[in-house]
């Protein structure tokens, strides 16, 4: 079955996606997103009125969200290693870890990345302070629970990390982690030297300019 992807690589949604497909060995086809793909663009709109991406195509079936492609992923190709647990239990622990790195570090480092586009005086002050404490609070937590080595729900590489990798990634670049929170620290290293990331992010390096506050000249 041809898999097909509409993204573009430097989104970090898509990024997530892309490392999961990488991480399972599987053959697909980037439809890439961008301002000078408009039939794509086009065929994406049709496919997503809401045109949020990733949004992945394989055959007759259509899915959305970039932790429901990855779930499908692993129900159509259980040959292939797993991202999420066969134990129940265990499977639980990785989606709490998809969840906050979704909801608790992508959504705020949006916020602040974001909030750079609006005009100068439609900034919103209140939101971004609100940003910034809840990366406060999450980076503290995470680097409570975090282990010493290795990945973030234990064991293998899973759908937890998919999520960390481009969260953590450009969360960093808007709201350093501290020195004071060395796993958390360590722990975005190790998802940075791991293959697929590492190539999620190569691919991501020549639209650097694109990013709204300023991409630092480092990672």
């Amino acid at each position: 079955m041809k898999l097909e992807l509409f993204a573009h690589p430097f989104s970090s949604y898509c990024q997530k996606v892309l490392i999961a497909l990488r991480e399972k060995g599987l053959d697909f086809e980037l439809r890439l997103l961008g301002p000078d793909q408009t039939d794509t663009a086009a065929e994406f709109a049709r496919l997503w009125p809401l045109q949020r991406m990733p949004l992945l195509r394989a055959g007759e079936a259509v899915l959305m969200e970039s932790t429901v492609i990855i779930e499908w992923l692993d129900l159509q190709h259980p040959d292939t290693p797993r991202l999420l647990p066969a134990d129940l239990q265990a499977a639980l622990q990785v989606r709490l870890f998809d969840r906050l790195f979704d909801q608790y570090v992508m959504t705020p480092m949006q916020k602040l990345v974001l909030d750079c586009l609006r005009p100068a005086d439609q900034r919103d002050a209140y939101g971004l302070a609100e940003a910034h404490a809840l990366l406060e609070k999450t980076y503290a937590w995470l680097d409570s629970q975090l282990p010493e080595a290795g990945w973030a729900a234990g064991g293998r590489f899973s759908l937890a990390d998919c999520a960390a990798a481009p969260s953590l990634f450009y969360a960093d670049w808007v709201h350093e982690i501290p020195a004071a929170h060395p796993k958390l620290r360590a722990y975005r290293q190790r998802l940075l030297a791991h293959p697929p990331v590492a190539r999620a992010v190569d691919e991501g390096r020549p639209f650097r300019s694109w990013f709204p506050p300023g991409a630092p000249d480092r990672d």
